[in-house]
Order: structure tokens, then sequence, then C-alpha cells
């Protein structure tokens, strides 16, 4: 049967990414430290070569199929490469998005519960240099230091939403691995969130919060020191879901 997207395109024209977006796909997330079943989102792209009048897209659901059904990102530049020869391809991207979990123990009461992040993991290969970055979306609790310091007593507090991107290269593609990453990221508020709580953890956690206020410039700023402590390349972005004020306040660093 004749292969039309074989056929040979004479405009010239490279394209910088073709492919797939949106598959989701049954996954087994194995990092060495994490080991969960989850339904993942997948985007694989190709550059095209410019005499190429198309990619084999249908490769693409059987790298995922065949390779990517137990994902662990340490293994990613070796699927690239795999994926790129597949595709005949000089350069590929792919996208994993996928929530994954971990445990939280209540201050007081001991009671666990499970914490949900969003997980995103982009491999890009391009004539054999690999580039992985992982960003973990953790939820903690802040508490303003103004407020604190102008009230008779209590403070605004509200949940915020940090994000942590780490890139990895060659030899280590993995530097951080979620769970660090989640640690960090908590260590950096005012107190975690917790899923459980009972009426003692209330007061721990509400008590622990006022004791260590923080400003949304104060968490990018230790989030950036650890990793650079650590001499990770990364990115720092988080959201104060206010509650006191009609906006969100932002702050966005990169190291």
């Amino acid at each position: 049967m004749h292969d039309i997207q074989n056929e040979t395109d004479t405009r010239g024209i490279e394209l910088d990414r073709v492919g797939i977006d949106r598959l989701r796909y049954p996954v087994s997330f194995e990092d060495g430290y994490l080991r969960q079943q989850g339904i993942a989102d997948f985007a694989i792209t190709v550059r095209l070569q410019h005499d190429r009048r198309g990619t084999h897209m249908s490769r693409m659901v059987a790298l995922v199929h065949e390779h990517l059904q137990r994902f662990d990102p340490r293994q990613l530049p070796a699927v690239l490469k795999n994926g790129a020869d597949l595709l005949d391809a000089p350069a590929i991207t792919l996208v994993l998005t996928m929530p994954v979990s971990t445990t939280v123990v209540a201050p007081a009461s001991g009671r666990e519960s499970q914490q949900v992040h969003d997980v995103r993991i982009e491999g890009h290969w391009d004539n054999g240099d690999v580039t992985v970055k992982t960003s973990v979306t953790a939820e903690v609790t802040s508490l303003c230091p103004c407020s604190k310091a102008i009230s008779d007593y209590g403070a605004h507090n509200q949940r915020s939403q940090v994000t942590l991107t780490v890139s990895g290269q060659g030899d280590t593609p993995y530097p951080l691995p979620v769970h660090s990453a989640v640690r960090l990221l908590s260590s950096s508020a005012s107190a975690p969130v917790v899923p459980l709580v009972k009426r003692t953890d209330e007061r721990v956690l509400t008590m622990q919060a006022y004791d260590q206020p923080v400003f949304v410039e104060d968490m990018a700023r230790t989030v950036s020191a650890s990793c650079r402590d650590r001499s990770l390349r990364h990115a720092v972005s988080i959201r104060n879901l206010e509650s006191i004020h009609s906006h969100d306040a932002v702050a966005y660093v990169a190291g």
C-alpha cells in the first residue's frame, strides 16, 4: 500500500514540531521512590525535515504503548532516542502530565491522608542532546507577615500553589525526585496543607502558620535558594489564592 506520508514535499519548509497531543493512557509511574498507577496525558512531537510530507503518528502511539506504560523519568533519554530512531526524526519532544500523591500525616492526631500533586515531565532529544524538565505543583499554607504585624490579633492566611521545575541533562535527567520536590516546597511555607485534620490538628497548623509568616516573595526566594544550594537549574512559580483580596499574589524566579 502506498504510504502518502512518505512522499516528498518540495516547498523547503522544516516544521518545528508535529505530532500528537492529549493522548490519555494508563501508566505506572515509578521513579525509585514513588510507584503509582494512573492515567497520564501524553504529547509527542518531532521536528519534521523540509522534504518530508508527514510523520508517522501511529508510531507515536506505539511508542507510548510499548515503552511508556511503565514510566520511569530516569529512563526517558533512552526512550527518546528510541522514538527518534523509530520516527527517523532529528529531534523529538515528549510530555507527560499526570497527578501523583504523597502521604500526609496530621501533626497532632497522626491521621494519614493523601495529597495530590500535578506532575509534568518534558523530555527533549535533539541530535543526541537530551534535556528533561520535571515540574511539580504542591499546595501549601501562607500567612501574611504584614497582616500579622498590624493586627491586634490574628492574620489573614491562604492556600498557595507552588510549582517547581527542575532541569536535568545527560547522565542526570532526573536530579530531584517528585517526593523530594514536594518536601522542599512544603518547607518553604508557613504550614503544610493537610487533607484530613481533626480539631487538635487545626490548632497546631494555625499556630504554626502564625509563627512562620511568609510573603509570596519569601517562598519564591526560599525555594530558589534551596535549589541553588543543590546546583539545580530551576524555575519557581507561586500563586497565593488571597483570602481578603480580589486578586491573586504571584512570584516567579529562575536560577
